[in-house]
C-alpha cells in the first residue's frame, strides 16, 4: 500500500472503530420481517435497475457483512452517501431499524453459500497489475470475500454495474445528488480513470461468492 492509502487508511479505521463503538445497537433478524417492505422492491427482485444516476443493477444485500449494512445506511443518513432514494429511507429508520435489517440480510440467504479462499478465476495481466495498484485485497480479503473488518463489504460476486457506479461515486465532490465520501475508497479511485474502473468492476464481479439477490414470494414466478 503507497504512503498516501496508508495515511488515510489509518485515519478512517480510526473513524470507523470510533463509530462502531458509539453504536452498539444489537440486531435482531426476527423484528427485521417486520420492517423489510421498502427493501425487497428493489432488493428482493432478481435483476431490478436503478436509473439514477444512471442505469445499474441495484446491489446484492442478501449474504451481506451485516455491519456494513449498517455503516452504509448511516452514511445515507448522514448525506455522506448521497442518493436520495436511499437518504429517504434512511432517515425514515431508528438505529434500532438499522440493525435490525443489517442482522436480517446477513443471514437471508439460500443454498450453499461457502466462498473459497481463492478467486474462481484469475485476472488478466492489466486486471492484475489494477488490483494491486488499488491494493484492494487488502482491505477486501482473500477472494474479496473475506474483509478485514467487518464494516467493510464484501464484493466478489456483486453486479458488476453496481460495482462500476460505485467506484465512479467515491470520485464524485461538491454534488448534493450524487457521490460518497470516504476518505480510502476516494483515494483508491481517483487513481482510476472509468475504463479501468470497469475493468476491475467487471472482475470483481464475475467471481463466485457469497452474495444474493434471494425473491421474496410475492416476486417469485408462479
Amino acid at each position: 500500500m503507497n504512503k498516501t492509502l496508508t495515511t488515510v487508511f489509518a485515519l478512517a479505521v480510526a473513524s470507523v472503530t470510533g463509530w462502531a463503538a458509539a453504536q452498539e445497537v444489537k440486531g435482531d433478524a426476527k423484528a427485521a420481517e417486520g420492517k423489510i417492505a421498502m427493501c425487497i422492491g428493489c432488493h428482493g427482485i432478481v435483476g431490478y435497475k436503478a436509473s439514477f444516476p444512471e442505469v445499474y443493477q441495484v446491489p446484492k444485500i442478501s449474504g451481506q457483512n451485516g455491519k456494513y449494512i449498517e455503516a452504509a445506511l448511516h452514511a445515507y443518513k448522514k448525506g455522506d452517501r448521497k442518493h436520495p432514494t436511499m437518504r429517504a429511507i434512511a432517515d425514515s429508520l431508528t438505529d434500532q431499524d438499522i440493525a435490525d435489517l443489517a442482522a436480517y440480510y446477513e443471514k437471508h440467504t439460500t443454498g450453499d453459500v461457502t466462498v473459497a479462499e481463492k478467486p474462481s478465476r484469475e485476472p488478466s495481466t492489466k486486471t492484475a497489475e489494477l488490483l494491486k495498484k488499488g491494493t484492494c485485497a487488502s482491505c477486501h480479503g482473500d477472494n474479496f470475500s473475506k474483509a478485514i473488518d467487518p464494516t467493510y463489504p464484501k464484493l466478489a460476486g456483486q453486479n458488476a454495474d453496481y460495482l462500476y457506479a460505485a467506484l465512479k461515486s467515491y470520485t464524485v465532490e461538491k454534488n448534493g445528488y450524487i457521490g460518497r465520501s470516504n476518505p480510502v475508497m476516494g483515494a483508491m479511485a481517483k487513481q482510476f480513470n472509468h475504463a479501468e474502473m470497469k475493468e476491475l468492476a467487471d472482475y470483481i464481479g464475475s467471481l463466485q461468492g457469497g452474495l444474493q439477490t434471494v425473491p421474496e414470494s410475492r416476486f417469485r414466478s408462479k
